[in-house]
């Protein structure tokens, strides 16, 4: 299948729909672990933090699903072996990590012995009972892996802002709903 020359719509979608949902659930994790004690808004927000998760972890099934379907566009012939291959590998990161942050948050809230009850309504599968021998190492993985995304993020958005400003090239108007693709 020859790749299109630009993202098409639905790649568009769950890219800013993935980006903005993380950015949500980074802050609301990072706001909510730092407050104290337990209280109904806590709790509140523990419930929300999870809801994205469960929806970021199928966001991304989907957006690898589509990526499978219908293949990326080319990166400009200007970028030089180096910069594919570290752009391939940063997707990869951040594939794992939409994937991974999810899961491992969703063991811990299980270790905790806390099921995970998607918007209040549908209980997802509780594969273990309370363990508390696993609760503080997969609250430091799910942490540990959040920071690595984050970070992963940060360099993704700096890469294009790169590409676009001191390179003058497609790669982030090719992903962009707003700006037109520079020829």
């Amino acid at each position: 299948m020859t790749p299109p020359e630009r993202y098409n719509a639905t790649y568009k979608w769950l890219h800013w729909l993935l980006a903005l949902g993380i950015a949500y659930a980074f802050g609301l994790g990072w706001v909510m672990t730092g407050m104290e004690g337990i209280t109904p808004t806590k709790l509140r927000y523990f419930s929300w933090h999870k809801w994205l998760g469960v929806t970021l972890f199928a966001l991304s099934v989907a957006r690898l699903g589509w990526r499978w379907l219908s293949p990326p566009p080319e990166l400009p012939a200007t970028v030089s072996p180096l910069q594919r291959r570290a752009a391939l590998w940063m997707h990869y990161a951040l594939y794992f990590t939409t994937l991974a942050v999810p899961v491992s948050g969703y063991l811990h809230s299980l270790a905790a012995g806390f099921p995970v009850v998607y918007f209040g309504r549908f209980e997802l599968p509780v594969l273990f009972g309370k363990t508390p021998t696993l609760i503080e190492p997969l609250r430091l993985t799910h942490a540990w892996l959040s920071y690595a995304m984050a970070t992963g993020v940060l360099l993704h958005a700096a890469a294009a802002l790169v590409h676009h400003v001191h390179y003058r090239d497609t790669v982030l108007t090719s992903m962009l709903p707003v700006l037109k693709r520079r020829s």
